[in-house]
């Protein structure tokens, strides 16, 4: 075939994919997805060096700002939202200021909030990260400090937080878990909803984060760990061993009877798994030099959910799925992307794979 002939063949299929993209997107304000997460309140506070301390070898911060952002399933809620998914977070907080920050941040973006139960017996999760630097110049986590309730929701919140899921369910196009291992969305819960979902004519897809128990959830549709999740669960070292990845997809995919798997790889973008078609690599949508990783997971299943709940395959939602996470990790902070801004980076580069 002569090159312009080719190179004519290859612009109109990669107008083809691009459109095709674009009109998944475009769906996103159409459908409803539920989470099921563990809700967590991301805070940042930032102080400019002031001196070494007299006390200790240690640096004085002097207070700036403070920020709390929802994290973990919360950001994955954040993420659809700015996606323009209708979205209906499930989950457990405590009866305290983080609690009560994320609940003012859902109402603001007009999120129901009612699937989120507040508990005098629980905390809410909160991770705080201290940023260091000068006025004007970037800043530099030097430690972050976890606050974690000191047990699972207890028995009767379980139950309260598996009837909303069911409620949610009634009026949603699928179902997404963010299980942090904090206890609001455990393997027991999705068993149950699963049980109660075969009463219905079709079962909604189920796209699964987790970051501890992966093998552990049955039934799920799709799932999005990343590289080390998945050596962790297997017992292997993948490294640049294409061989070696495929191999472990397909045990996951195996173990979990899944439709689709996406495992990211970081700078090495991620690997698209369909229990139809062959492997696909992709490469990291834009820059490899990153600002920052944090909630970047978050971003990725929220785009990968919200495209196959919009009819995607599972290449087309890992290409989404691969914009988002290569837009957000250029943002300071846990962040989101944009309906708009997914929009713009399909328009400024088709989608691409690396062969092997």
């Amino acid at each position: 075939m002569p090159l312009t002939a080719l190179g004519a063949k290859l612009m109109t299929k990669h107008f083809k994919e691009v459109e095709r993209l674009r009109k998944i997107v475009e769906a996103f304000p159409k459908i409803t997805i539920t989470v099921l997460g563990d809700l967590v309140a991301d805070e940042f506070v930032f102080g400019e060096i002031s001196r070494v301390s007299r006390e200790a070898p240690v640096l004085i911060l002097k207070h700036r700002e403070r920020t709390v952002v929802p994290g973990g399933g919360a950001n994955a809620v954040n993420n659809l939202a700015d996606l323009g998914v209708n979205v209906l977070p499930v989950g457990a907080i405590g009866d305290d200021e983080p609690g009560r920050m994320l609940l003012k941040f859902f109402r603001h973006k007009r999120i129901p909030v009612s699937g989120v139960l507040k508990d005098k017996s629980y905390t809410t999760v909160t991770k705080t990260r201290i940023l260091a630097g000068m006025s004007h110049n970037s800043r530099q986590q030097v430690v972050r400090v976890d606050r974690e309730p000191e047990n699972p929701p207890n028995q009767h919140l379980t139950r309260e937080l598996f009837l909303a899921a069911r409620e949610y369910l009634r009026a949603s196009d699928a179902l997404l878990v963010s299980d942090y291992g904090y206890g609001s969305a455990t393997p027991a819960i999705v068993s149950a909803l699963r049980q109660a979902g075969r009463r219905r004519v079709v079962l909604v897809p189920l796209i699964l984060d987790s970051r501890y128990r992966l093998l552990e959830y049955s039934g799920a549709t799709a799932a999005t760990p990343n590289e080390p999740e998945v050596e962790a669960v297997l017992g292997m070292r993948i490294g640049q061993d294409w061989q070696k990845l495929t191999q472990a997809g397909k045990q996951v995919m195996d173990r979990m009877k899944l439709q689709s798997l996406l495992i990211t790889r970081g700078r090495d973008g991620m690997v698209a798994f369909d229990q139809n078609h062959a492997p696909v690599d992709i490469p990291i949508f834009g820059s490899d030099e990153v600002t920052d990783v944090t909630g970047a997971g978050d971003t990725v299943i929220a785009a990968f959910s919200a495209a196959l709940a919009a009819g995607a395959t599972t290449e087309e939602a890992a290409q989404l799925a691969n914009y988002a996470g290569g837009i957000v990790v250029m943002k300071r902070g846990t962040a989101t992307v944009s309906r708009e801004e997914l929009l713009r980076a399909i328009e400024q580069a088709p989608p691409a794979t690396r062969p092997h």
